[in-house]
């Protein structure tokens, strides 16, 4: 059997295990490792298992994981989330569908700041749900704008989702940062013309509320300073070159510590809590990262990658066509895997062939993680949509109802991504 031939079983093998629930971080490190022990032999094999384990988890970058995690540990379990939801509302409820437009804006960035969705879509779904029925919304337009919105947790920096590529693929994780500033803006905005949208045609899914004078606005805006401060102290360092993107962990994980405990929002107890949960997170995305390595060594001496990148590059179709299908296969894959393990997993074989085709590692990194974004809210096992339903007691074929035409809002984003690419590079060309 050819190392090729050798590589195409390897990742046929990796399906198979991943269908009989084994660990995805442990089942790429198998496969890696036999994989390399049948065209290189087994010595090799447990140098390279005795080696990358420890040289990835040293690695500097490697660092700026678990202090983002805990930076949104800590962010989760202030109680700050609320706080954002109060703050949007008052500026946007008295609109039509206003509710919902803050829910949005509050869930979008309370989602960005924890780095992750599935938080952000259960706090703010306890406690905004509750709100739009008092307000007679429908439960359709409630659950749909919550869920899409969560989701931006993986664009808006800092994003774990841009972390775990950037050190995968090499790309500067300061310039993935940046360059999901305009696209996050962007997507917001057309969720919000959705909202409107959604409203206009059917006025009784999303009343408007009671007006708020300037001065409770203003007001307001007071118990939003410390998330205002983090998110202006993480970007405004990174782009402004005076900390890299992992010393901005380090500095956002310490100031959410030093804002949360000066202002009386955690306890000892919570920030135990904290670094237990940041702990967990962390050891499941090492496991996955050290997985993935282990794997790229043996796609790597097998030739695969580089025979399909060779194999797509001489196909006479136009590349915009074999970028649509590897598009859709992240839509499907964020339809049963998490967004982290979705990536590690194909990023190996799906990189050489975007570079070969003359695309732009920062921008498909934002494409992707809208695609998979996009993926975690698709009916019908969309993950992000059953996270929302346990959480809240809403039946999975309302929310999935609710959420079609916030996929319909991703799909617009992506194409204008594709036709106006600067929306994402601009600022990482100017850093």
């Amino acid at each position: 059997m050819s190392p090729e031939i050798a590589g195409i079983v390897g990742l046929g093998g990796l399906i198979f295990l991943l269908f009989c629930r084994m660990w995805i971080g442990a089942a790429m490190a198998l496969v890696g490792f036999l994989g390399y022990a049948y065209i290189l032999g087994i010595n090799p094999a447990f140098g390279v298992i005795a080696q990358i384990p420890f040289s990835t988890v040293a690695y500097y970058p490697m660092s700026t994981v678990p202090l983002f995690i805990l930076m949104g540990e800590i962010i989760l379990s202030s109680g700050i989330g609320v706080n954002l939801y109060d703050t949007a509302y008052k500026w946007l409820g008295q609109l039509r569908g206003g509710l919902a437009m803050s829910t949005t804006l509050a869930c979008a960035l309370f989602a960005a700041i924890t780095g992750v969705s599935s938080p952000a879509i259960v706090t703010m779904g306890k406690v905004a749900i509750p709100e739009m029925r008092k307000r007679h919304y429908r439960d359709q337009l409630a659950t749909g704008s919550i869920v899409a919105a969560g989701g931006m947790a993986f664009l808006i920096p800092p994003s774990m989702a841009f972390i775990i590529y950037g050190i995968i693929t090499e790309q500067s994780i300061g310039k993935l940062f940046m360059a999901g500033i305009f696209p996050g803006i962007l997507l917001c905005a057309l969720f919000m013309i959705t909202i409107t949208i959604i409203t206009s045609i059917s006025p009784d899914k999303g009343p408007a509320g009671p007006k708020t004078s300037f001065r409770d606005k203003i007001g307001s805006l007071k118990g939003t300073w410390h998330t205002i401060l983090l998110f202006l102290l993480v970007l405004g360092g990174i782009y402004g070159g005076i900390f890299t993107p992992t010393e901005a962990g380090g500095i956002g994980a310490f100031g959410a510590l030093v804002i949360t405990v000066g202002c009386r929002l955690m306890s000892l107890r919570s920030f135990i809590r904290c670094l237990l949960e940041a702990c967990e997170i962390t050891a499941m995305v090492f496991l996955l990262i050290i997985g993935a390595y282990i794997l790229m060594k043996f796609l790597a001496v097998s030739g695969l990658p580089g025979l399909l990148s060779e194999t797509v590059a001489s196909l006479t179709v136009p590349r915009l066509v074999i970028l649509s299908g590897i598009l859709l296969l992240y839509v499907f894959l964020g339809m049963f895997l998490d967004i982290f393990s979705a990536v590690i997993m194909t990023i190996p074989v799906i990189f050489p062939v975007i570079v070969s085709l003359g695309f732009d590692p920062i921008w498909f990194g934002v494409v992707m993680v809208i695609v998979m974004q996009m993926g975690l809210v698709t009916p019908p096992l969309g993950m992000d949509v059953y996270i929302l339903s346990g959480a809240i007691g809403v039946k999975p074929f309302t929310i999935f109802t609710g959420v079609l035409p916030f996929i319909a809002a991703m799909i617009i984003c992506i194409v204008l991504l594709v036709i106006f690419p600067e929306i994402a590079l601009f600022i990482p060309s100017i850093m």
